[in-house]
């Protein structure tokens, strides 16, 4: 059987999601469909003096809510399809968080992998240069995803500033601090999970002071996910990365294992821990478990053994359909990830909000917003999955959609 792309994917999420909440279908219409997909060929010179065209793609799909926002990412498999799927699934993303935002999604097909820091640099700016009319701060605002990060920001900020004549930094965001990047902003994904986590542990009853916690995945989202629910009070038990997982009993101090990390390149062989294989971690005992590593981790054949009462997303994907229904029947609650980890693109919106303004707040301020933004957002989504009774992940999308559906209604589209 072919592999469904993820276009197909994201229909099929919306057709249920529009049987469950009687969507108007001259609504549930429009919604499948982005406003447009620009492709673009970017002729790029390589460092053998050889033209090399890459291929790359935008794809906007609503912007009822105000304007595009999503990342642009380099990758050997970018597909139309794909870039379209995600920048539907940004639209949601956006909408649970309650931002002004529509969704949008970018990519190159590229192995940056295999490319100089040169060759990557003519190609963002080329790539930038091609996309240029249809970005900018009141259009359409790219961040980092898949292979870009600060440094790719900052060309594309240079690159369209140049196209204006003067500097706009609220083109992207996830640029440096030093040229309009926010304070928190490295953070914000992990204390994202970690303030979803807080909420909903106060909903079931779970006490914090006595939870035992799980991490798979220690880069970014993993790390700071781990170390701010240390901060609530909870035991990390277990932590993993691409190499393997470590699991203690007694509790792990996430600092210590992130210094053993940086010295020998893996948590596994941490003294007083037990190695054990990814796989294996995710079925330990713990009262929450934070999959934030790779899609498709938590699946139908080991969402039996999950002994969590509580799971929070830090990646995207990290959990299967079949593997959800599975979870739900068992009356594991998951905060999917477009709530759990929307700490990301909730300060990415005070970036842009920042640059506008060209006044920047302190990192205590941020957090102070981003905990503000996201407790009313967690509420939002908890009430939806009381009253519809269904998982909480079809409820973030119901609580997305009718904002979505809601703004095309006022503003006269249906």
């Amino acid at each position: 059987m072919p592999e469904r792309n993820p276009y197909q994917m994201a229909l099929e999420q919306l057709d249920k999601c529009a049987r469950i909440m009687n969507l108007d279908p001259n609504i549930h219409e429009i919604l499948k469909y982005p406003k447009r997909v620009l492709c673009v060929y970017v002729p790029v010179r390589m460092d053998n003096g050889k033209i090399k065209v890459f291929t790359g793609f935008r794809s906007q799909h609503n912007d009822a809510l105000g304007p595009f926002k999503g990342g642009i990412r380099y990758h050997p498999n970018v597909t139309m399809e794909e870039v379209m799927a995600l920048s539907i699934w940004m639209t949601w993303k956006c909408a649970v968080a309650g931002l002004p935002y529509g969704g949008a999604k970018g990519g190159v097909i590229c192995n940056p992998k295999e490319m100089s820091v040169g060759e990557i640099e003519r190609l963002s700016r080329g790539y930038f240069h091609a996309i240029s009319s249809i970005v900018g701060p009141e259009r359409d605002i790219p961040a980092g995803d898949v292979n870009t990060s600060g440094r790719e920001m900052a060309w594309f900020m240079d690159e369209y500033s140049k196209v204006k004549g003067y500097n706009v930094p609220g083109t992207v965001t996830g640029k440096p601090v030093i040229i309009g990047g926010s304070e928190g902003r490295i953070e914000a994904t992990g204390m994202g999970v970690a303030i979803t986590g807080r909420e909903a542990a106060k909903k079931l009853g779970i006490d914090l002071k006595k939870a035992t916690v799980v991490v798979q995945g220690f880069g970014n989202v993993g790390y700071y996910s781990a170390y701010f629910m240390e901060k609530l009070g909870c035991r990390v038990v277990g932590v993993s990365d691409s190499r393997g997982g470590i699991y203690s009993k007694k509790g792990l101090s996430v600092e210590d294992v992130s210094k053993f990390k940086e010295k020998t390149g893996s948590v596994v062989g941490y003294p007083d821990a037990e190695n054990m294989t990814n796989e294996q971690l995710l079925e330990q005992e713990c009262d929450i478990l934070i999959p934030a590593a790779l899609e498709n981790q938590i699946t139908e054949k080991n969402a039996d053994k999950i002994k969590a009462r509580l799971v929070l997303e830090g990646a995207n994907g990290p959990t299967t359909p079949e593997a959800d229904e599975i979870l739900f029947k068992r009356g594991v609650v998951v905060v999917p990830d477009v709530l759990a980890n929307s700490g990301g693109v909730s300060t990415s919106y005070f970036e842009w909000v920042q640059n506008l303004q060209n006044y920047y707040w302190s990192k205590e301020e941020v957090i102070e917003k981003l905990d503000k933004l996201l407790v009313k957002a967690f509420n939002n989504v908890y009430e939806t999955y009381k009253k519809y009774g269904t998982d909480m992940r079809m409820a973030a999308y119901i609580c997305a959609i009718n904002r979505v559906a809601e703004a095309m209604r006022v503003r006269g589209w249906v």
